[in-house]
């Protein structure tokens, strides 16, 4: 539980705080706003409460490596992402490690798996890459109202944007993520 006097405090105001003065306190409080969000993933993925728990450390530690090495706007879109992305590799060197050691699990189950596994990983770079594609304002407000998940109301307040042009942010930014999904996928081929 983090304490009181640190509550008011935003995710962004932490990071300029840490990024300004160095002082580990501020990131350790911003680490721990999200210890039990980063042990649901790391839980759903890894299906294992140790491994999970390790899981969380690796990330907490590669979070402090990472976080002056890039603009972070949404903290927590940002760790979510990490933590998602530390998973999946655990995964796969773990499928790749039962299928060589393993002779009970089935070739080509274990190859679906694998494949699906992929097939998901590509849906979200694609889709993480197409968001970055976006104007501005379709950006925020997708980010607000998907990954953080506010209302039209607090994407209004939190972006000053009119609660009609929220709606259409969200919208048109919505179809444009498809188009450009689309786009992005078909390059690829």
């Amino acid at each position: 539980m983090q304490p009181a006097n640190y509550q008011h405090i935003t995710d962004k105001e932490l990071l300029n705080l840490y990024n300004s003065s160095n002082e580990n306190k501020w990131i350790g409080i911003l680490l721990q706003r999200y210890t039990l969000l980063l042990f649901g993933i790391c839980f759903k993925y890894l299906k294992n409460e140790e491994a999970a728990k390790d899981a969380v450390q690796q990330i907490f530690l590669h979070a402090i490596a990472e976080i002056k090495k890039y603009e972070i706007t949404y903290f927590k879109s940002w760790i979510y992402v990490l933590a998602r992305n530390y998973c999946l590799m655990q995964l796969r060197k773990k499928n790749v490690y039962i299928e060589i050691t393993d002779s009970h699990v089935d070739e080509n189950d274990t190859k679906y798996n694998i494949e699906k596994l992929l097939e998901k990983e590509e849906t979200l770079n694609l889709l993480e890459k197409a968001l970055q594609q976006l104007n501005q304002e379709q950006k925020t407000c997708l980010s607000l109202f998907y990954l953080q998940k506010k209302t039209y109301q607090q994407v209004s307040e939190a972006t000053g944007y009119s609660l009609l042009q929220v709606k259409s942010f969200i919208q048109n930014g919505k179809r444009n993520l498809k188009l450009l999904i689309q786009k992005n996928s078909t390059q690829k081929i």
